[in-house]
């Protein structure tokens, strides 16, 4: 199976050159982190290929994304991009390989107008609907165990999380693991839940409350990566036996195995409502 892949390229000025390569499937969330702390005092600004995007200052006023900060009928991010406040770091979701280009990070520090800058290169690529499909959307029977596959190489400095509608339910940093630290995912989920190697989450004995969106974010240096996948659990049939019956025909089945008779049964359903094996 192919999956998207996009590879960030991070250079500050100043500095050796960094590059950090992440695989990354189109829809996820991709957040390019500023790694300082806003005050009132910093102007913090985003371009995309030479051109504003982004700005958060001391001035509400003077907050704005996309065509707010350029005046330009644009639409490219459509209410895509998202500012964190406190950091001024830059989200993009729902990311498709149009928004490759550079990324521009900018920040005046007042007083004094010192800066810094940096340069985030992101490259998204793509594979069929189909693809993504498989891979965000798993359907299976009560009972059935079902894999999130995170599709993409865990790094032993990378911290990944696991929600089930912002329940906590997993959190891997470097070879140390956790799971179900949260009372109501205890509660939920007890006694259910596994993680392999690659930081793949797995559900057993799936019940039809499992049903819902799981979210997987993995937070490295420099970024993170926010990825959703929908999961439905259906009810198995009901046979209209009841669990004695079902145990009853069970054991007769058995018993022919073990020796090896040609017995034919049927079941009779009497006025009186109950259920009979006759062996002959």
């Amino acid at each position: 199976m192919n999956y998207f892949w996009m590879t960030v390229i991070l250079l500050v000025t100043g500095a050796s050159a960094v590059k950090i390569d992440v695989s990354v499937m189109e829809g996820d969330s991709v957040t390019l982190h500023t790694d300082v702390t806003k005050t009132q005092d910093n102007k913090v600004q985003w371009y995309y290929n030479g051109v504003r995007i982004a700005q958060i200052t001391g001035d509400p006023n003077e907050t704005c994304t996309d065509v707010q900060c350029n005046n330009e009928d644009n639409w490219r991010f459509r209410d895509r991009l998202h500012l964190d406040h406190q950091t001024g770091s830059l989200t993009i979701t729902n990311i498709t390989n149009t928004d490759s280009g550079f990324y521009n990070l900018q920040i005046i520090i007042f007083p004094g107008s010192s800066s810094s800058k940096k340069i985030f290169n992101v490259t998204v690529h793509g594979v069929s609907a189909a693809d993504q499909e498989e891979m965000k959307r798993k359907s299976v029977k009560e009972g059935e165990s079902v894999t999130l596959d995170p599709g993409v190489m865990k790094k032993t400095d990378d911290l990944m999380k696991w929600y089930f509608n912002d329940i906590p339910l997993n959190e891997i940093s470097g070879n140390q693991s956790s799971i179900c630290s949260d009372d109501e995912c205890k509660e939920r989920f007890r006694d259910r839940l596994k993680v392999n190697q690659t930081g793949s989450l797995i559900i057993t004995n799936t019940r039809i409350t499992d049903s819902g969106e799981y979210k997987l974010q993995i937070i490295s240096s420099g970024f993170s990566i926010t990825r959703r996948f929908s999961v439905n659990v259906s009810a198995v049939p009901d046979s209209g036996l009841s669990p004695a019956v079902v145990a009853g025909i069970s054991a007769a089945l058995v018993l022919l195995t073990v020796t090896g008779a040609a017995v034919v049964y049927y079941l009779r359903r009497p006025k009186d409502g109950k259920c009979y094996i006759r062996l002959i």
